[in-house]
């Protein structure tokens, strides 16, 4: 999903307010990490994933890797904070500018 600069805009503000769901620590990206994100979009259409001190991946890599495993969307990445979006397919309950 291709998002414009305006609806990405529009995440960034809602993931302002939101804390990260998942840490991403020393094991990297780990089957279980991608499927605890897969999991976690069937309740929440925008998350925040953590890298922890301890990963050394880099979190632009990680956030890549995330997005295609899960078929979402890089929101955005800055620092150690990896935002993701998937629309829910039945009943969306983010409802993105045109």
């Amino acid at each position: 999903m291709n998002l414009t600069s305006k609806q990405r805009a529009y995440l960034k503000g809602l993931a302002m307010n939101i804390e990260p769901i998942i840490n991403i620590g020393k094991a990297s990206l780990s089957p279980e990490i991608t499927e605890a994100v897969s999991e976690t979009f069937n309740t929440h259409e925008l998350i925040k994933v953590g890298v922890l001190k301890n990963c050394f991946d880099d979190p632009k890599e990680l956030a890549s890797a995330l997005a295609e495993r899960s078929h979402s969307t890089v929101v955005q990445v800055i620092g150690k904070k990896i935002v993701l979006y998937k629309p829910d397919p039945k009943d969306p309950k983010i409802v993105l500018p045109k």
